[in-house]
């Protein structure tokens, strides 16, 4: 089974929804044969790759919501996370672009890492207010996630994966996904959201491989087990 997640780094229910998701796949009979491949989304495309302000700021100006407004929507996000163990300083957060850290996930997948760069990535955004427009910052987390920094700061410095980025944009579009996170199962199943985990599981099971009972046909005929041969019947 292939499960799709499309999700953006400074989505805060995109960070619960890997979470959840993955203690379902934790808790999942099948979990070895299930691949999971992250996909590029981003909420703010024309977000600043320079001076970007504070997520909180952004919000005030997108939803036309007085600070207190806003810091009140963060610490609701933020309740929700800590259930799942999750710890968010959402009012440290600052609303960069999110395009190259985007291309250094798809980097670490090629490099067999692409699901923890995506991990350090998310927790730097939405718990500890580092700016992932600054390629600084974005190489010195990739390492921290098994990078190599020389291959890291290449990658930074050209448009490298850029292509995968869109490609994975342009596919979004075309399944009508318009909001993040986004999973998909097998190409043929769509689940929207941060869903309990409970939910994950039980889509996983409903759409995993599955345990049929035999059904028998015809009459049950002379068999050879454990205790020996059955004798041919008179």
């Amino acid at each position: 089974m292939k499960v799709e997640i499309w999700s953006d780094i400074a989505c805060p229910w995109c960070y619960i929804g890997k979470t959840r998701f993955e203690k379902a796949l934790a808790a999942y009979e099948h979990a070895d044969e299930v691949e999971v491949v992250w996909r590029s989304f981003e909420l703010q495309p024309d977000a600043p790759r320079k001076v970007a302000g504070s997520t909180a700021e952004h919000l005030m100006a997108k939803y036309g919501r007085s600070r207190a407004q806003v810091l009140e929507m963060m610490e609701r996000v933020s309740e929700v996370a800590a259930s799942e163990g999750l710890e968010f300083h959402l009012d440290k957060g600052v609303a960069a672009n999110t395009f190259d850290a985007h291309r250094l996930v798809h980097y670490g997948t090629s490099d067999g890492r692409g699901e923890a760069v995506m991990q350090r990535l998310m927790r730097a955004y939405q718990s500890e207010g580092e700016d992932l427009s600054d390629h600084a910052a974005l190489a010195r987390l990739a390492v921290a996630a098994g990078l190599e920094e020389s291959a890291v700061r290449d990658v930074l410095a050209s448009d490298a994966f850029s292509d995968a980025v869109r490609a994975d944009e342009r596919r979004a579009r075309s399944l009508g996904v318009d909001g993040v996170p986004f999973f998909v199962f097998d190409e043929a199943h769509g689940v929207s959201g941060a869903q309990p985990t409970e939910f994950f599981l039980s889509a996983l099971r409903q759409l995993g491989p599955q345990v049929r009972p035999l059904t028998m046909h015809g009459a049950e005929g002379p068999v050879c087990d454990e205790d020996g041969c059955e004798l041919p019947r008179a």
